[in-house]
């Protein structure tokens, strides 16, 4: 009978092959018989949550047994306020990886095609995938960043939408606010009448916006009727458990999303520390000072030991650890008690990807990192 199940399976998720998440440290000790553990491989802000957030939790814990706001009415009326625009325009949702997914249910058909880059965020194409949509890969530009006007190029009349990661997760490269105008003017009419959706993800903005050519997703909104611009509060406001994402589209696309998203997606905790956060501008321009002054230590760090990497706007790097690969030097560092990310899922088999952590975590990579190199040379 069970092999007989599986016969009812809709045929695109046959085969499909889960987003591989990475193990907390706990397991990892138990598993290795470690003491030490540092855990730098899913971009985690090493800072935390604000304390205003951590107060608003611990405000809220009394109210767990009553059901969310569906809504979440205060967190977005402080999001309008934050950001200068109506509540209509606004949807929250569990964190990024939901929005992409309710992207996808609403907009994608078997017969549409979706155009992603290669090298870009894994569950663009998994979402696609999943709802049997063709995902139209686009080769990337030197130095690892979207070319957006390739990838308006390949848009055709089956074309239903576009992902844009910006800055890009595993790359940490960015689009400038010139590439970003001209990919929108440029994007064709499909089947529809209509220019293609894109969809827009900007996970890793407070990181980036300190560069000053990059652009805000947001200034866009109002001349693209076609644009879905989503951030989270997993990131930067150190919010990454509680699972709370939010994002800016026309009224019309805002209306159709809430109509077929869960109702009581964002829990209570999540959507009263989302709220407090937003109230404390120091620790994100603290977190985005310990990134600038951290990176720039790896930089030197990475210079020093002759490896290649990429310079980054978020709050990871991307290095090569040829003549090994990935898959193998993942477990290498593992053994000393750190943990990367390697990018052979990503079609980077020479490359990882480190989350940058506090000095102390910074310094133990190095250390780690020095020890593999001397012993794979």
């Amino acid at each position: 009978m069970k092999d007989k199940i599986t016969k009812i399976i809709r045929p695109n998720c046959k085969g499909f092959e889960p987003y591989v998440a990475g193990k907390p440290v706990e397991t990892i000790k138990r598993e290795l018989g470690l003491k030490t553990v540092v855990k730098l491989a899913s971009n985690e802000n090493p800072l935390g949550p604000s304390k205003k957030a951590v107060q608003a939790i611990k405000d809220n814990l009394n109210a767990i047994f009553f059901y969310p706001d569906s809504n979440s009415y205060e967190l977005k009326k402080a999001l309008s306020q934050r950001y200068r625009l109506p509540t209509g325009n606004i949807f929250t949702a569990a964190g990024g990886d939901e929005i992409i997914e309710l992207a996808a249910k609403l907009f994608f058909d078997r017969e549409d095609e979706i155009v992603i880059s290669k090298h870009a965020f894994i569950r663009y194409g998994m979402a696609a995938q999943l709802m049997g949509s063709k995902a139209v890969v686009v080769p990337m530009k030197n130095g690892f960043i979207h070319d957006l006007k390739a990838m308006a190029k390949a848009c055709t009349k089956k074309t239903k939408a576009v992902f844009v990661t910006n800055p890009n997760n595993p790359t940490g490269t960015y689009n400038t606010k010139k590439e970003l105008s001209g990919f929108l003017k440029a994007l064709p009419l499909n089947k529809y009448g209509v220019k293609p959706l894109v969809i827009l993800d900007e996970a890793y903005f407070e990181y980036a916006s300190l560069n000053r050519d990059y652009p805000d997703g947001l200034d866009f909104l109002k001349n693209n009727p076609n644009l879905i611009v989503f951030r989270t509060f997993s990131k930067i406001y150190g919010l990454a458990g509680l699972r709370v994402g939010y994002g800016f589209a026309n009224e019309c696309i805002v209306d159709y999303i809430e109509r077929i998203r869960p109702p009581f997606n964002v829990n209570i905790l999540a959507q009263a520390a989302a709220v407090a956060s937003l109230q404390d501008k120091k620790q994100v321009k603290k977190g985005q000072k310990l990134m600038k002054k951290e990176k720039e230590y790896m930089y030197k760090e990475f210079e020093k030991l002759g490896v290649k990497y990429i310079k980054s706007a978020a709050n990871f790097i991307l290095f090569n650890v040829s003549p090994l690969k990935g898959k193998e030097f993942f477990p290498l560092m593992l053994k000393e008690g750190v943990i990367t990310r390697a990018m052979g899922e990503y079609d980077l088999p020479d490359w990882v990807r480190v989350t940058v952590g506090l000095h102390k975590e910074n310094e133990m990579f190095v250390k780690k990192l020095k020890k593999i190199i001397r012993t794979a040379v």
